[in-house]
């Protein structure tokens, strides 16, 4: 038998609203089974991983990949090669994953030699050629930049790329972990660009690149674009942007019906390619280059999975 409702037809506690009365407890909102079983369980301690644990104040450690590439060894994609062929050891012993926490080099050798503590982060602007491929060799024995570069040099890693035919502004850098920082699409670094090219546009045409285009199935972003003057039948067209995809002006110049028969890059950020000739080079000064380092995102990468 039910009990018999209070006077009014309303539960106790209750106002004719149906919210609780003056002087009753609000009942806990139940919990469903999933939220009921996660509350039974245990909570675990945070068990930090060994290396952090020991870590001293100021002495973070890092994983070895990073380390090795702030060094300037190699950027973080040739290392991690580098510790697949097991050609990276520490105290002797091969190691088997860029993921290692170290806090220091100390003991850590590649190809049997020993790796020197990181010095100070350098930056170079070069004048690349046209005919140059900006890699380290080539299969095809075509020339590359490092094979026209000055003597005298550091170990140099270039920031992006140039492809076979495109000339002017190649940045160079000593540390591996600054190269993958202006790599990433995210750090939104605007590089400028001059193009010749044959054939009839618009500055109508060239401002629709502002809200950016797909060119099969491909995306690129936003480009500002101004056609600065024609000659005879080509065009010259300035054009900024901040990805910088595999030949990316090309294909969207080629999208409007243009043919490219010059590429020159004139400035990546704040640097410039300025009076600098073909083949020459020129180093940022140091002051300069921490000044340009503080106006970058902060920008973290994908991580990179364990092996």
């Amino acid at each position: 038998m039910r009990p018999p409702k209070p006077p009014g037809g309303r539960p106790p506690g209750r106002s004719p609203s149906g919210k609780p009365g003056p002087g009753k407890a609000i009942p806990p909102p139940k919990l469903g089974r999933r939220e009921a079983r996660a509350n039974s369980r245990p909570v675990k301690p945070s068990v930090p991983h060994p290396a952090r644990a020991d870590a001293k104040p100021g002495r973070e450690p890092h994983r070895i990949a990073k380390l090795l590439a702030r060094a300037g060894v190699a950027s973080r994609r040739e290392i991690e090669r580098m510790i697949e062929d097991r050609r990276v050891a520490l105290d002797g012993v091969a190691i088997e994953t860029p993921a290692t926490l170290l806090t220091s080099l100390k003991g850590v050798t590649v190809d049997g030699k020993p790796v020197a503590a990181p010095e100070a982060t350098r930056l170079f602007l070069y004048h690349k050629p046209r005919g140059l491929l900006t890699t380290e060799r080539d299969p095809k024995g075509r020339p590359t930049i490092y094979d026209r570069l000055p003597a005298g040099l550091p170990r140099l890693m270039p920031i992006g790329r140039l492809d076979l035919n495109t000339e002017g502004l190649l940045l160079l850098t000593t540390d591996g972990e600054f190269k993958r920082q202006l790599e990433l699409p995210a750090t939104g670094v605007e590089r400028v660009y001059r193009a010749r090219a044959y054939g009839n546009v618009s500055q109508e045409q060239l401002e629709e690149l502002i809200e950016g285009v797909e060119i099969d199935g491909v995306r690129y972003g936003s480009i500002d674009a101004n056609l600065e003057r024609r000659t005879g039948a080509n065009v010259w067209i300035e054009m900024k942007l901040r990805e910088g995809k595999n030949r990316e002006v090309r294909r969207v110049l080629e999208h409007l019906g243009l043919e490219v028969s010059r590429l020159i890059r004139i400035a990546y950020g704040v640097f410039e390619l300025g009076d600098l000739q073909p083949g020459e080079v020129g180093e940022i000064l140091q002051h300069q280059l921490v000044a340009f380092r503080k106006t970058l995102k902060s920008v973290k990468g994908p991580k990179t999975p364990p092996a």
